[in-house]
């Protein structure tokens, strides 16, 4: 992934993570522009630390997203007290046989 495409990806997530979607004042976002500023580098320069900023931006991308999916996980299939057997099978995915009489 290139340094801009990490970029865009990690203000996607953060906006995502913000509860009204706006992310012009928040910290993270500023710190993460700054530090992209920071290493940018030219096509005449080869940059070690640019190398390691985008390693760094990577994870953090693969950090905010797990943590994203994770809540979405949460919110689904966290205990709500006692479930019925079909609404544990519709859980899973199975089918209950029918019972012809």
């Amino acid at each position: 992934m290139s340094g801009t495409k990490v970029l865009r990806s990690l203000l996607h997530e953060l906006r995502q993570a913000s509860p009204n979607s706006c992310i012009k004042d928040n910290l993270a976002a500023r710190y993460i522009l700054a530090q992209y500023k920071k290493f940018e580098t030219t096509d005449q320069q080869l940059c070690k630390a640019r190398n390691e900023a985008i390693f760094l931006g990577q994870t953090y991308l693969t950090y905010l997203s797990s943590q994203r999916n994770y809540t979405e996980l949460y919110k689904e299939f966290h205990g709500r007290g006692e479930r019925s057997v079909r609404d544990t099978a519709d859980l899973v995915g199975f089918k209950l046989p029918t019972d012809p009489k």
